[in-house]
Protein backbone atom coordinates (compact mmCIF):
# COMPACT_ATOMS: atom_id res chain seq x y z
CA UNK A 1 0.00 0.00 0.00
CA UNK A 2 1.44 3.55 -0.83
CA UNK A 3 1.59 5.67 2.11
CA UNK A 4 0.46 9.43 0.63
CA UNK A 5 -3.29 10.50 1.80
CA UNK A 6 -5.48 8.48 -0.65
CA UNK A 7 -8.57 10.58 -3.12
CA UNK A 8 -11.02 9.55 -5.41
CA UNK A 9 -10.98 12.17 -7.86
CA UNK A 10 -13.86 12.35 -11.07
CA UNK A 11 -13.71 14.34 -14.43
CA UNK A 12 -16.40 15.21 -15.28
CA UNK A 13 -17.74 17.50 -18.21
CA UNK A 14 -19.50 17.81 -21.63
CA UNK A 15 -18.87 14.90 -24.67
CA UNK A 16 -15.38 15.66 -26.42
CA UNK A 17 -14.33 18.21 -24.36
CA UNK A 18 -11.29 15.93 -23.19
CA UNK A 19 -11.66 14.53 -20.04
CA UNK A 20 -10.40 10.97 -21.11
CA UNK A 21 -7.51 12.95 -23.04
CA UNK A 22 -6.73 14.70 -19.68
CA UNK A 23 -6.52 11.26 -17.77
CA UNK A 24 -4.67 9.72 -19.92
CA UNK A 25 -2.19 12.54 -20.10
CA UNK A 26 -1.87 13.11 -16.20
CA UNK A 27 -1.06 9.20 -16.23
CA UNK A 28 1.54 9.78 -18.68
CA UNK A 29 3.42 13.01 -16.90
CA UNK A 30 2.83 11.53 -13.31
CA UNK A 31 4.72 8.30 -14.64
CA UNK A 32 1.68 5.93 -13.86
CA UNK A 33 1.81 5.06 -17.99
CA UNK A 34 5.23 5.29 -20.63
CA UNK A 35 6.06 6.18 -23.83
CA UNK A 36 5.35 2.40 -24.89
CA UNK A 37 2.07 2.54 -23.38
CA UNK A 38 1.25 5.88 -25.28
CA UNK A 39 2.98 4.41 -28.78
CA UNK A 40 0.49 1.59 -28.37
CA UNK A 41 -2.46 3.33 -27.96
CA UNK A 42 -0.93 5.45 -30.85
CA UNK A 43 -1.12 2.54 -33.34
CA UNK A 44 -4.50 1.37 -32.16
CA UNK A 45 -5.39 5.11 -32.99
CA UNK A 46 -4.59 4.14 -36.51
CA UNK A 47 -6.45 0.91 -36.26
CA UNK A 48 -9.84 2.78 -35.02
CA UNK A 49 -9.04 5.96 -37.32
CA UNK A 50 -9.05 7.73 -34.29
CA UNK A 51 -6.37 10.12 -34.82
CA UNK A 52 -5.16 12.38 -31.54
CA UNK A 53 -7.18 9.83 -29.52
CA UNK A 54 -4.20 7.79 -27.83
CA UNK A 55 -4.14 9.27 -24.31
CA UNK A 56 -8.40 9.13 -24.93
CA UNK A 57 -7.47 5.34 -24.97
CA UNK A 58 -5.75 4.55 -22.20
CA UNK A 59 -8.99 5.04 -20.32
CA UNK A 60 -11.73 3.95 -23.22
CA UNK A 61 -10.95 0.29 -23.16
CA UNK A 62 -13.92 -0.83 -24.32
CA UNK A 63 -14.02 -1.78 -28.27
CA UNK A 64 -17.37 0.23 -28.46
CA UNK A 65 -16.18 3.05 -27.37
CA UNK A 66 -12.95 3.63 -28.72
CA UNK A 67 -15.08 3.22 -32.42
CA UNK A 68 -17.79 5.69 -31.00
CA UNK A 69 -14.53 7.69 -29.11
CA UNK A 70 -16.64 8.34 -26.45
CA UNK A 71 -16.72 7.36 -22.66
CA UNK A 72 -19.55 4.90 -22.03
CA UNK A 73 -18.75 3.20 -18.74
CA UNK A 74 -16.73 3.96 -15.18
CA UNK A 75 -12.81 3.35 -15.76
CA UNK A 76 -10.67 3.45 -12.50
CA UNK A 77 -7.08 3.84 -12.55
CA UNK A 78 -4.40 5.25 -10.35
CA UNK A 79 -1.43 7.54 -10.50
CA UNK A 80 0.60 9.99 -7.54
CA UNK A 81 1.24 13.40 -7.20
CA UNK A 82 3.83 14.45 -4.65
CA UNK A 83 1.19 14.86 -2.27
CA UNK A 84 -1.68 12.27 -2.86
CA UNK A 85 -2.09 8.96 -4.29
CA UNK A 86 -5.35 9.55 -6.97
CA UNK A 87 -7.73 6.88 -7.48
CA UNK A 88 -9.49 8.38 -11.05
CA UNK A 89 -12.88 7.90 -12.02
CA UNK A 90 -13.35 9.09 -15.56
CA UNK A 91 -16.63 9.46 -16.09
CA UNK A 92 -18.80 9.56 -19.59
CA UNK A 93 -20.30 12.69 -20.60
CA UNK A 94 -22.31 11.54 -23.10
CA UNK A 95 -26.15 12.29 -21.59
CA UNK A 96 -26.81 8.34 -22.14
CA UNK A 97 -24.35 7.19 -19.74
CA UNK A 98 -25.30 9.78 -16.98
CA UNK A 99 -26.13 6.55 -14.76
CA UNK A 100 -22.85 6.10 -14.54
CA UNK A 101 -21.66 9.25 -14.05
CA UNK A 102 -24.13 9.72 -10.67
CA UNK A 103 -22.71 6.08 -9.51
CA UNK A 104 -19.36 7.90 -10.00
CA UNK A 105 -19.59 10.73 -8.11
CA UNK A 106 -21.41 9.67 -5.93
CA UNK A 107 -17.83 8.15 -4.46
CA UNK A 108 -15.59 11.01 -5.25
CA UNK A 109 -14.01 13.53 -3.15
CA UNK A 110 -13.11 15.91 -5.50
CA UNK A 111 -14.09 16.87 -9.14
CA UNK A 112 -11.78 18.43 -12.29
CA UNK A 113 -14.91 20.20 -14.32
CA UNK A 114 -13.36 20.13 -18.25
CA UNK A 115 -14.87 22.77 -20.27
CA UNK A 116 -13.17 23.36 -24.24
CA UNK A 117 -12.17 26.76 -24.41
CA UNK A 118 -13.04 26.69 -28.08
CA UNK A 119 -16.89 25.56 -27.02
CA UNK A 120 -17.45 26.97 -23.32
CA UNK A 121 -20.25 25.76 -21.30
CA UNK A 122 -22.71 22.97 -23.20
CA UNK A 123 -25.55 21.35 -21.80
CA UNK A 124 -23.26 18.38 -20.10
CA UNK A 125 -21.37 20.98 -18.83
CA UNK A 126 -23.95 22.23 -17.05
CA UNK A 127 -25.42 18.76 -16.20
CA UNK A 128 -22.40 17.76 -14.48
CA UNK A 129 -21.95 20.58 -12.35
CA UNK A 130 -25.22 20.74 -11.04
CA UNK A 131 -25.15 17.10 -10.27
CA UNK A 132 -21.57 17.68 -8.45
CA UNK A 133 -23.18 20.15 -6.35
CA UNK A 134 -26.19 17.92 -5.23
CA UNK A 135 -23.62 15.04 -4.67
CA UNK A 136 -22.00 17.34 -2.70
CA UNK A 137 -18.48 17.19 -4.09
CA UNK A 138 -17.68 20.45 -2.19
CA UNK A 139 -13.98 20.75 -4.41
CA UNK A 140 -13.89 21.89 -7.85
CA UNK A 141 -10.98 22.35 -10.06
CA UNK A 142 -12.31 23.61 -13.56
CA UNK A 143 -10.04 22.64 -16.22
CA UNK A 144 -10.43 24.91 -19.09
CA UNK A 145 -8.81 22.48 -21.80
CA UNK A 146 -7.89 23.19 -25.71
CA UNK A 147 -6.43 26.53 -24.68
CA UNK A 148 -3.83 25.35 -28.10
CA UNK A 149 -7.25 25.92 -30.27
CA UNK A 150 -7.84 29.21 -29.36
CA UNK A 151 -4.08 29.89 -29.83
CA UNK A 152 -3.55 30.25 -26.16
CA UNK A 153 -5.22 34.02 -25.87
CA UNK A 154 -5.63 35.50 -22.56
CA UNK A 155 -9.29 36.49 -23.52
CA UNK A 156 -10.53 33.46 -24.77
CA UNK A 157 -9.67 32.14 -21.10
CA UNK A 158 -11.54 34.88 -19.71
CA UNK A 159 -14.61 34.90 -21.38
CA UNK A 160 -15.14 31.13 -20.48
CA UNK A 161 -14.04 31.42 -16.78
CA UNK A 162 -16.34 33.86 -16.36
CA UNK A 163 -19.03 31.64 -18.05
CA UNK A 164 -17.92 28.67 -15.66
CA UNK A 165 -18.14 31.21 -12.62
CA UNK A 166 -21.46 32.19 -13.45
CA UNK A 167 -22.85 28.59 -13.82
CA UNK A 168 -20.73 27.60 -10.52
CA UNK A 169 -22.28 30.49 -8.05
CA UNK A 170 -25.66 29.66 -9.06
CA UNK A 171 -25.25 26.10 -7.88
CA UNK A 172 -23.75 27.55 -4.45
CA UNK A 173 -20.01 27.08 -5.29
CA UNK A 174 -17.57 29.47 -3.36
CA UNK A 175 -16.09 30.28 -6.84
CA UNK A 176 -13.36 32.74 -5.09
CA UNK A 177 -11.68 30.36 -4.10
CA UNK A 178 -11.86 27.98 -7.25
CA UNK A 179 -9.09 27.14 -9.79
CA UNK A 180 -9.10 27.15 -13.18
CA UNK A 181 -6.68 25.85 -14.91
CA UNK A 182 -6.13 26.46 -18.53
CA UNK A 183 -4.07 23.89 -20.78
CA UNK A 184 -3.79 21.75 -23.57
CA UNK A 185 -4.29 17.93 -22.65
CA UNK A 186 -3.45 16.84 -26.48
CA UNK A 187 -0.32 18.98 -26.66
CA UNK A 188 0.89 18.45 -22.46
CA UNK A 189 1.02 22.47 -22.30
CA UNK A 190 0.43 23.54 -18.38
CA UNK A 191 -0.44 19.69 -17.10
CA UNK A 192 2.84 19.47 -15.86
CA UNK A 193 5.31 22.44 -17.05
CA UNK A 194 4.13 25.85 -18.08
CA UNK A 195 4.03 26.70 -21.87
CA UNK A 196 6.16 29.93 -23.50
CA UNK A 197 2.69 30.88 -24.49
CA UNK A 198 0.86 31.32 -21.74
CA UNK A 199 2.93 34.19 -20.10
CA UNK A 200 -0.49 35.63 -18.96
CA UNK A 201 -1.25 32.73 -16.53
CA UNK A 202 0.32 32.79 -13.17
CA UNK A 203 -1.46 29.80 -11.49
CA UNK A 204 -0.47 26.51 -10.80
CA UNK A 205 -0.20 23.85 -13.64
CA UNK A 206 -2.70 21.03 -13.95
CA UNK A 207 -1.23 18.56 -11.33
CA UNK A 208 0.15 21.56 -9.16
CA UNK A 209 -3.75 22.47 -9.38
CA UNK A 210 -4.33 18.54 -7.77
CA UNK A 211 -1.99 19.41 -5.17
CA UNK A 212 -4.09 22.19 -3.44
CA UNK A 213 -7.11 19.93 -2.70
CA UNK A 214 -7.69 19.45 0.38
CA UNK A 215 -8.76 15.65 2.55
CA UNK A 216 -12.60 15.26 3.02
CA UNK A 217 -13.21 15.48 6.69
CA UNK A 218 -14.03 11.68 7.68
CA UNK A 219 -17.17 12.08 9.86
CA UNK A 220 -16.24 9.63 12.71
CA UNK A 221 -17.84 11.42 15.08
CA UNK A 222 -21.62 10.69 13.81
CA UNK A 223 -23.48 8.13 14.75
CA UNK A 224 -22.38 5.14 12.12
CA UNK A 225 -24.36 4.84 8.81
CA UNK A 226 -23.00 1.86 6.01
CA UNK A 227 -25.82 1.79 3.17
CA UNK A 228 -25.23 -2.42 1.72
CA UNK A 229 -23.77 -2.30 -1.58
CA UNK A 230 -24.46 -6.33 -2.36
CA UNK A 231 -24.51 -9.00 0.07
CA UNK A 232 -23.03 -12.92 0.26
CA UNK A 233 -23.22 -15.77 1.37
CA UNK A 234 -19.56 -17.35 2.20
CA UNK A 235 -20.02 -21.42 2.85
CA UNK A 236 -18.29 -22.12 6.54
CA UNK A 237 -18.40 -18.52 6.94
CA UNK A 238 -22.14 -16.93 7.32
CA UNK A 239 -23.84 -14.17 5.71
CA UNK A 240 -21.28 -11.18 4.36
CA UNK A 241 -22.90 -7.74 3.78
CA UNK A 242 -20.56 -5.23 1.82
CA UNK A 243 -20.43 -1.59 1.88
CA UNK A 244 -18.40 1.71 2.23
CA UNK A 245 -18.64 3.29 5.70
CA UNK A 246 -20.07 6.62 5.32
CA UNK A 247 -19.95 8.28 8.64
CA UNK A 248 -19.10 6.68 11.78
CA UNK A 249 -17.28 3.60 12.99
CA UNK A 250 -17.66 0.31 12.32
CA UNK A 251 -15.86 -2.13 15.13
CA UNK A 252 -15.73 -5.89 15.71
CA UNK A 253 -18.08 -7.11 18.60
CA UNK A 254 -20.60 -4.10 17.46
CA UNK A 255 -24.74 -4.61 18.17
CA UNK A 256 -26.30 -3.74 14.59
CA UNK A 257 -29.67 -2.96 13.27
CA UNK A 258 -30.27 -2.80 9.79
CA UNK A 259 -32.67 -0.78 8.45
CA UNK A 260 -35.69 -1.18 6.72
CA UNK A 261 -36.00 -4.22 7.69
CA UNK A 262 -34.82 -3.69 11.54
CA UNK A 263 -32.74 -6.96 11.83
CA UNK A 264 -30.52 -6.83 15.07
CA UNK A 265 -27.49 -8.53 15.22
CA UNK A 266 -23.63 -8.40 16.28
CA UNK A 267 -20.12 -8.05 13.69
CA UNK A 268 -18.31 -11.06 14.08
CA UNK A 269 -15.38 -9.75 11.82
CA UNK A 270 -14.38 -7.21 8.95
CA UNK A 271 -12.38 -7.43 6.23
CA UNK A 272 -10.58 -5.04 3.56
CA UNK A 273 -9.08 -6.14 0.70
CA UNK A 274 -8.94 -9.83 2.02
CA UNK A 275 -7.05 -8.02 5.24
CA UNK A 276 -8.55 -8.53 8.57
CA UNK A 277 -9.82 -5.20 10.50
CA UNK A 278 -10.74 -4.71 14.05
CA UNK A 279 -12.53 -1.37 12.95
CA UNK A 280 -13.37 0.53 9.46
CA UNK A 281 -13.82 4.35 9.27
CA UNK A 282 -15.56 6.35 6.79
CA UNK A 283 -14.57 5.96 3.10
CA UNK A 284 -13.25 2.33 4.05
CA UNK A 285 -15.46 -0.50 1.90
CA UNK A 286 -15.44 -3.56 3.69
CA UNK A 287 -17.26 -6.75 3.99
CA UNK A 288 -18.02 -7.87 7.26
CA UNK A 289 -19.48 -11.15 8.87
CA UNK A 290 -22.59 -10.92 10.58
CA UNK A 291 -24.26 -13.70 13.55
CA UNK A 292 -27.37 -15.71 12.98
CA UNK A 293 -28.92 -13.54 9.97
CA UNK A 294 -29.69 -15.69 6.23
CA UNK A 295 -28.77 -13.22 2.92
CA UNK A 296 -32.26 -13.50 1.98
CA UNK A 297 -33.71 -11.03 5.41
CA UNK A 298 -30.89 -7.83 3.74
CA UNK A 299 -30.40 -6.55 0.69
CA UNK A 300 -28.31 -3.61 -1.65
CA UNK A 301 -29.94 -0.52 -0.54
CA UNK A 302 -30.57 -1.47 3.33
CA UNK A 303 -28.79 0.43 5.74
CA UNK A 304 -26.57 -0.49 8.40
CA UNK A 305 -26.32 1.79 11.87
CA UNK A 306 -25.90 1.11 15.53
CA UNK A 307 -28.64 -0.38 17.66
CA UNK A 308 -28.46 2.49 19.63
CA UNK A 309 -29.60 4.85 16.85
CA UNK A 310 -30.76 2.81 14.02
CA UNK A 311 -30.73 4.25 10.40
CA UNK A 312 -34.02 6.60 9.93
CA UNK A 313 -36.63 4.69 7.45
CA UNK A 314 -39.34 7.30 5.64
CA UNK A 315 -42.94 7.64 5.83
CA UNK A 316 -42.41 10.68 3.38
CA UNK A 317 -39.51 13.45 3.13
CA UNK A 318 -39.84 17.08 2.04
CA UNK A 319 -36.86 17.39 -0.22
CA UNK A 320 -35.74 19.90 -2.68
CA UNK A 321 -35.31 19.03 -6.33
CA UNK A 322 -33.44 20.41 -9.13
CA UNK A 323 -35.04 19.24 -12.82
CA UNK A 324 -32.17 18.65 -15.25
CA UNK A 325 -34.23 17.59 -18.23
CA UNK A 326 -38.11 16.16 -18.69
CA UNK A 327 -40.15 16.38 -22.19
CA UNK A 328 -43.33 17.18 -20.23
CA UNK A 329 -44.37 18.91 -17.10
CA UNK A 330 -43.90 17.17 -13.97
CA UNK A 331 -47.32 17.43 -11.30
CA UNK A 332 -48.16 15.57 -8.21
CA UNK A 333 -48.74 12.01 -8.75
CA UNK A 334 -45.63 11.42 -10.75
CA UNK A 335 -43.46 8.67 -9.31
CA UNK A 336 -39.95 8.40 -10.93
CA UNK A 337 -37.30 6.02 -9.74
CA UNK A 338 -34.81 7.99 -6.76
CA UNK A 339 -31.37 6.68 -6.43
CA UNK A 340 -30.61 7.19 -2.66
CA UNK A 341 -27.20 6.35 -1.24
CA UNK A 342 -26.88 2.33 -2.73
CA UNK A 343 -31.08 1.98 -2.89
CA UNK A 344 -32.81 2.32 -5.67
CA UNK A 345 -36.39 2.94 -5.20
CA UNK A 346 -39.79 4.29 -6.62
CA UNK A 347 -40.95 6.91 -5.27
CA UNK A 348 -44.36 9.91 -5.61
CA UNK A 349 -43.97 13.61 -5.64
CA UNK A 350 -47.46 14.51 -3.83
CA UNK A 351 -46.93 17.55 -2.85
CA UNK A 352 -45.00 20.77 -5.02
CA UNK A 353 -45.12 23.55 -1.98
CA UNK A 354 -42.46 25.98 -3.64
CA UNK A 355 -40.92 26.81 -7.25
CA UNK A 356 -37.77 28.53 -6.68
CA UNK A 357 -35.89 31.07 -8.95
CA UNK A 358 -32.68 29.07 -9.58
CA UNK A 359 -30.48 31.94 -10.05
CA UNK A 360 -31.44 34.10 -6.73
CA UNK A 361 -32.88 30.79 -4.76
CA UNK A 362 -35.78 33.20 -4.17
CA UNK A 363 -39.31 31.98 -3.97
CA UNK A 364 -41.05 32.40 -7.02
CA UNK A 365 -44.79 30.11 -6.39
CA UNK A 366 -46.41 28.83 -3.81
CA UNK A 367 -48.39 25.36 -4.39
CA UNK A 368 -47.49 25.42 -8.21
CA UNK A 369 -49.89 22.72 -10.38
CA UNK A 370 -46.68 21.71 -12.30
CA UNK A 371 -42.89 21.82 -12.86
CA UNK A 372 -40.40 21.69 -15.43
CA UNK A 373 -37.24 21.46 -16.91
CA UNK A 374 -34.77 23.85 -15.06
CA UNK A 375 -36.94 24.75 -11.82
CA UNK A 376 -35.87 24.36 -8.73
CA UNK A 377 -39.05 22.96 -6.27
CA UNK A 378 -39.56 21.97 -2.30
CA UNK A 379 -41.30 18.72 -2.87
CA UNK A 380 -43.13 16.04 -0.91
CA UNK A 381 -42.44 12.64 -1.68
CA UNK A 382 -43.72 9.27 -0.31
CA UNK A 383 -41.63 6.18 -1.08
CA UNK A 384 -43.81 3.25 -2.34
CA UNK A 385 -41.86 1.13 -0.23
CA UNK A 386 -39.51 1.28 2.98
CA UNK A 387 -36.12 2.78 2.41
CA UNK A 388 -33.80 4.30 4.96
CA UNK A 389 -32.71 7.70 4.40
CA UNK A 390 -31.27 10.75 6.43
CA UNK A 391 -32.07 14.54 6.63
CA UNK A 392 -28.89 15.96 4.32
CA UNK A 393 -27.91 18.07 6.95
CA UNK A 394 -27.94 15.30 9.60
CA UNK A 395 -26.05 12.98 7.12
CA UNK A 396 -25.01 14.33 4.07
CA UNK A 397 -23.93 11.08 2.20
CA UNK A 398 -27.51 9.71 3.02
CA UNK A 399 -29.52 12.69 2.51
CA UNK A 400 -28.79 13.61 -1.35
CA UNK A 401 -30.19 11.70 -4.60
CA UNK A 402 -30.57 11.50 -8.23
CA UNK A 403 -34.33 11.05 -9.84
CA UNK A 404 -34.04 8.63 -12.89
CA UNK A 405 -37.21 7.90 -15.64
CA UNK A 406 -37.13 7.22 -19.25
CA UNK A 407 -33.46 5.75 -19.09
CA UNK A 408 -31.41 9.39 -18.24
CA UNK A 409 -31.34 11.46 -14.81
CA UNK A 410 -34.38 14.08 -15.06
CA UNK A 411 -33.12 15.25 -11.70
CA UNK A 412 -31.28 15.90 -8.77
CA UNK A 413 -32.31 16.76 -4.83
CA UNK A 414 -31.42 16.73 -1.32
CA UNK A 415 -33.09 15.74 1.93
CA UNK A 416 -34.99 18.84 4.02
CA UNK A 417 -37.09 16.91 6.33
CA UNK A 418 -37.93 13.14 7.18
CA UNK A 419 -40.98 12.08 8.58
CA UNK A 420 -39.77 8.81 9.66
CA UNK A 421 -41.74 5.63 9.62
CA UNK A 422 -43.89 4.24 13.09
CA UNK A 423 -42.26 1.43 14.06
Amino acid sequence: MVDKPHMNLIFIGHVDHGKSTTVGRLLFESGAITQRDIDKYKDLTQQFNRPTFEFAFVMDSLKEERERGITIDIAHREFQTPKYYFTIIDAPGHRDFVKNMITGASQADAAVLVVAADEGVRPQTREHAILASVLGIGQVIVGINKIDKVNFEQQKYEAVKKEMSDLLKVLGFKVDSMLFVPYSALEGSNVKTKPDKMSWYNGPTLLEALDTLKLPEKPTNLPLRLPIQDVFSIPGFGTVPVGRVETGVLKVGDNITIMPSGVKTDVKSIEMHHQPLQKAEPGDNVGFNIKGIDKKDIKRGDVVGPSSNPPTVAEEFTAQVVILHHPNVIAKGYTPVFHIHTAQVACTITEILEKKDPKTGQVVEKNPETIKTNDIAIVKVKPTKPVALERYNDFKQLGRFAIRDMGETIGAGIILEVKPRQQ
